[in-house]
């Protein structure tokens, strides 16, 4: 306990030197999150003058900027919660939006609220039909109305348009991007992903190399390198081994500079299915899949990816379908979880072109209804199941649930 509480003190520390370069003389409400947390550390390490210390500091902000009621929070208090969000949990984004909209409530005209905002609502977006029904599209706008010169918000405003295949106006914010900050790694990274997803291959590329030598150790631009040659036609099988050596060398270096990189395992992992090296496949996506229990996050993508190997090139159909379940056991309605969903069914269908009286795929499809929350249909599904394979537990305690669940 004490050694995670100097860690944690340590932490704190870097985090405070950050805020006070970041923010010079005005940093002090800024503090107010960290000071807390400093309070905390000390208090449970037994240091209680420290603690009382932090406390005192706390105190003298408070004095210092009153609120509007004894109750009320600083905005830099949802702030900073909502950074910390946003930085070292990806799983709490919805968290960190929802920390940005209490910050901008209190404070509509700061930059720094609004553009966190942003970002956390371009990172949540899911399911929506146009652009002008996206609220991330109109906090980007919003925050280009208080800072017209900020690359970052522009390019992330282009993507939110090439999701809507509106490509001219994400092209044309791109190239003013680029124009604005064309030295800053995040606006190369997000400009040469928007070439990738539109073809544009070799321009992709030569950004990504270009970024990669202002930030060699960055585990992502190295990923996104990979996912460009990918992309790249070969004309002959020499330049099909030249690129698949090229993805393999810069994903292994993603993960190098970052063991927990989920996505680079998944994809390191296809790559050597690609190439049939399935003993190098099989360690990476049960690599990713540990990666991803450990940052209990990803869970899904690495599922998949493992499931479609174990699918489409083990040809180990039961197995494919353990790791399918896996994935329909997590966040539902993604893009990922309606390909294991799809998947499941098209097995279970064949089974039964195959044979009609399969309880088995009965089974498979009454599970698949059940995670998706079509109950009766579920019901119908399990009981043709346990008609043709009567002593199944796993078919008869689903069916039991579904059936209390009713009443």
């Amino acid at each position: 306990m004490q050694f995670l509480l100097e860690e944690a003190r340590v932490d704190l520390a870097k985090a405070e030197k950050q805020i006070r370069k970041q923010h010079g003389d005005n940093c002090e409400k800024h503090l107010i999150v960290t000071y807390g947390n400093f309070a905390w550390v000390y208090y449970h390490k037994g240091e209680h003058e420290k603690s009382q210390t932090y406390l005192d500091k706390l105190e003298g902000i408070k004095k210092k900027f009153p609120t509007k009621s004894p109750s009320a929070l600083h905005p830099e208090t949802y702030g900073e919660k909502g950074n910390a969000f946003m930085k070292f949990f990806h799983q709490y984004n919805e968290k960190a939006k929802e920390c940005f909209e209490k910050a901008v409530e209190l404070e509509p005209e700061e930059i720094e609220w609004n553009k966190s905002y942003a970002v956390a609502l371009y990172r949540t977006e899911s399911n929506l039909t146009s652009f002008e029904e996206s609220p991330a599209s109109r906090q980007l706008r919003r925050v280009l109305e208080l800072d017209p010169n900020n690359a970052h918000m522009m390019v992330l405003l282009g993507q939110t348009h090439n999701d809507y295949k509106e490509y001219q106006k994400a092209e044309e914010l791109m190239e003013r991007a680029m124009k604005l900050d064309p030295d800053k790694p995040y606006v190369i990274q997000h400009v040469a992903k928007f070439y990738r997803k539109i073809g544009k291959v070799e321009e992709s590329i030569a950004l990504l190399k270009r970024a990669l030598e202002i930030t060699p150790d960055s585990s992502f631009l190295h990923y996104q390198l990979a996912l460009s040659y990918r992309g790249k036609t070969a004309n002959n099988r020499e330049e099909t081994e030249d690129l698949s050596g090229l993805r393999i060398q810069h994903l292994e270096q993603a993960i190098s500079l970052k063991p927990s990189f989920v996505w680079a395992r998944v994809e390191l992992g296809c790559v050597y299915a690609e190439i049939r090296d399935n003993r190098k496949a099989e360690e990476m996506f049960k690599k990713a899949i540990e990666a991803a229990n450990d940052s209990n996050e990803y869970h899904q993508i690495a599922y998949l990816k493992y499931a479609n190997f174990l699918l489409y090139k083990e040809r180990s159909v039961p197995m494919a379908v353990v790791y399918y379940k896996k994935g329909l056991q997590l966040e539902n309605d993604t893009f990922d979880w309606n390909v294991c969903a799809r998947t499941l069914e098209k097995i279970a269908n064949g089974k039964i072109s195959r044979n009609p009286i399969d309880g088995e795929a009965f089974g498979i499809l009454g599970y698949v209804n059940q995670m998706r929350g079509d109950t009766r249909q579920a019901i119908e599904c399990y009981e043709m199941a346990i008609l043709y394979d009567p002593g199944n537990e796993e078919y008869l305690t689903a069916l039991c649930d579904l059936r209390l669940s009713l009443q």
